[in-house]
């Protein structure tokens, strides 16, 4: 930073800061006004010249800090072996002050260390008998003034690196609220999504069932138009119980249902039996303790992947679902013998595409697993994830 950067915009400033570097100015000048007739080289006209030209600078002092002291010293220097007690004035003083306070350090001792040999050749040259006392007194003010300055400077550095410091910590909270409510809104997306879609599908196949059979199976048809009313009370429900986590009353946590787990997945696929889709369940092993994230996850996968198949796989298809609990992970396979398959995944790679399948997707990577959804051979999809859990939890 040179020394004629501006250490304020003086556009900038406001009007009280103009009016206090003013009323500097006038102290300034009032101070070294009581010596104007001590110098007796020195007329009064004179004396007030060189005391204005001084202190009148100070009323800039904040903007150019070093010009400013720098001027009123060299003022004193010229004019201060015949004028001594005129020149020696609180300008200097408070000139060097703000250098303190406003330049890095090193311009701070410069210009210390110049007003405290120009006060040593001031007093020697006053007082050539006796001027020690005269030489300690003067570099002791200028110490002060430069130790002063210094302290401020300093605090307000200190302050300054507080309320930046702030500023971030601030920033970066409204960045984690906003991710936090980005990953909400698509956790409630996805969970949105699987039970919308899945009760949806239930209803529209069973809906298509009936009205076949209305006329052939009159009763039959009656039998799958109440399950069709169960399957939307439940959609129902289910969507009740995810929008109620939004709400922080405590009346309604009484009413909020568990959230659905691998215990719940019978229930499921009894449904998508009625719906007519045949399916085998298997299970390996125990499931893990304390899981139940992981457990919301398998019923999710579960229920969108027989989602798709009652979409996609055709009269006539079969499904198998089978989950394995290992140690440190958990698979789980669902897979038809449709003819749907080419439409169900999207891309001839394998990986999954979709919204729901994307949702599924991202259940997995949560556990740090991996899925992929494919055709089989010679007919049908297959769907496999793996989702990764503790070591110490129990196979």
């Amino acid at each position: 930073m040179g020394i004629w950067t501006p250490a304020e915009g003086p556009g900038s400033r406001r009007s009280r800061s103009w009016l206090f570097d003013v009323a500097v100015a006038v102290f300034a000048f009032l101070v070294a006004s009581v010596y104007v007739t001590s110098s007796p080289d020195l007329s009064t006209g004179a004396a007030a010249a060189i005391i204005s030209v001084t202190a009148a600078p100070l009323v800039v002092r904040r903007v150019w800090p070093v010009p400013v002291f720098a001027w009123g010293f060299l003022v004193a220097a010229a004019t201060g072996w015949w004028a001594m007690q005129v020149v020696w004035s609180a300008a200097l003083v408070i000139g060097l002050y703000t250098v303190a306070v406003l330049r890095p350090r090193r311009d701070a001792v410069i210009a210390a260390v110049l007003l405290a040999a120009g006060a040593i050749v001031s007093s020697i040259h006053v007082f050539p008998d006796n001027w020690i006392p005269s030489a300690v007194s003067l570099v002791a003010v200028v110490a002060a003034a430069t130790v002063l300055g210094l302290y401020i400077h300093t605090r307000r550095a200190l302050l300054d690196e507080l309320r930046e410091r702030a500023k971030r910590l601030e920033h970066d909270r409204e960045q984690e609220l906003a991710l936090a409510a980005a990953e909400e809104r698509t956790r409630i997306a996805r969970e949105m999504h699987d039970i919308v879609a899945h009760h949806l599908t239930v209803m529209v196949t069973l809906s298509d069932g009936a009205a076949a059979k209305v006329a052939s199976a009159p009763e039959q048809a009656a039998d799958v138009m109440r399950t069709v009313s169960a399957t939307g009370r439940l959609a129902l429900t289910d969507t009740r119980r995810l929008l109620g986590v939004l709400r922080d009353r405590d009346d309604d946590v009484a009413a909020r249902a568990p959230l659905p787990d691998v215990a719940r997945l019978d229930e499921l696929i009894d449904r998508v039996r009625t719906a007519g889709l045949p399916v085998r369940y298997d299970v390996e092993g125990a499931p893990p303790v304390d899981a139940a994230a992981i457990e919301l996850a398998l019923y999710r996968i579960v229920q969108e992947s027989l989602t798709n198949t009652m979409k996609h796989a055709g009269p006539g298809a079969t499904a198998t679902v089978g989950i394995r609990y290992g140690r440190g992970e958990v698979c789980v396979e669902v897979a038809d013998d449709g003819i749907g398959g080419t439409s169900i995944g999207g891309s001839s790679d394998g990986l999954i595409a979709g919204r729901g399948l994307v949702g599924m997707r991202e259940r997995v990577e949560a556990f740090a697993g991996d899925v992929r959804s494919g055709p089989r051979t010679p007919r049908g999809w297959l769907v496999t994830a793996r989702l990764r859990v503790a070591e110490d939890l129990p196979s």
